[in-house]
């Protein structure tokens, strides 16, 4: 059995602690509204070597036990990164919404994005929302992640505004609904300078409206490729 994961939810009437036992994880691919930023998207991975999809969006199926909050994610070799995205958690209580990294191993994209998707742990943070309070206002929330810099410092890796991708209820509606217990990340936004790995990602869900954010941060741990 997968184990649960600790969340707090925060909402107007307070916070509440939530665990919640992941039964099936979704990352929804090629999820941008905006075609030009769509074709940037593709263009970015293109330069990697990664195949076009098929149609817009896609669905991708991966393991529910790769959700992680740990703040160390060990991966295979030096050729993954992360991706700041939403994360929509479905509980018999609702839509919840918060943040999380599709992080992916590049060079296995190359060749088999589902595959991809398998391969690396997908940190999300241990704060949520409830989704009726951010969706008259989901085109404001921003989307924001860091990786370190030569100076010990942070430099803004992606940012871009929820505007940019389709709404979370959309996919929801696009998959075809999901059952509670279910996990789906819901797109990201462009690379500032491309995609590339770092020894560290921070990533954020900001709500300019609500003036709140949810953050997380986790280092890399690259472990040797031996043959």
């Amino acid at each position: 059995m997968i184990d649960a994961l600790s969340f707090r939810v925060d909402s107007a009437g307070g916070s509440a602690a939530l665990r919640f036992r992941p039964e099936r994880l979704v990352v929804a691919g090629w999820a941008g509204r905006d075609p030009a930023a769509l074709r940037h998207h593709i263009e970015e991975l293109a330069a990697l070597g990664i195949a076009p999809p098929s149609r817009t969006p896609l669905f991708y199926a991966a393991s529910a036990d790769l959700l992680t909050q740990a703040d160390v994610l060990q991966v295979l070799g030096p050729d993954s990164s992360g991706e700041v995205e939403p994360l929509l958690v479905v509980t018999g209580d609702g839509l919840l919404i918060g943040v999380g990294s599709d992080h992916t191993d590049r060079k296995a994209e190359a060749w088999s994005v589902p595959h991809s998707k398998q391969l690396c742990g997908k940190p999300v943070a241990s704060a949520l929302w409830r989704f009726a309070e951010v969706a008259d206002h989901w085109d404001r929330i921003v989307l924001r992640a860091s990786v370190p810099d030569a100076a010990g410092g942070w430099r803004l890796y992606q940012e871009g505004a929820a505007a940019g991708l389709r709404r979370p209820d959309e996919l929801l509606a696009l998959a075809g609904g999901l059952a509670p217990g279910t996990a789906m990340l819901c797109g990201t936004v462009p690379a500032i300078g491309g995609i590339r790995p770092a020894a560290a990602f921070r990533m954020e869900l900001d709500d300019p409206v609500l003036g709140r954010t949810i953050r997380h941060e986790y280092r890399i741990a690259d472990m040797p490729v031996v043959a």
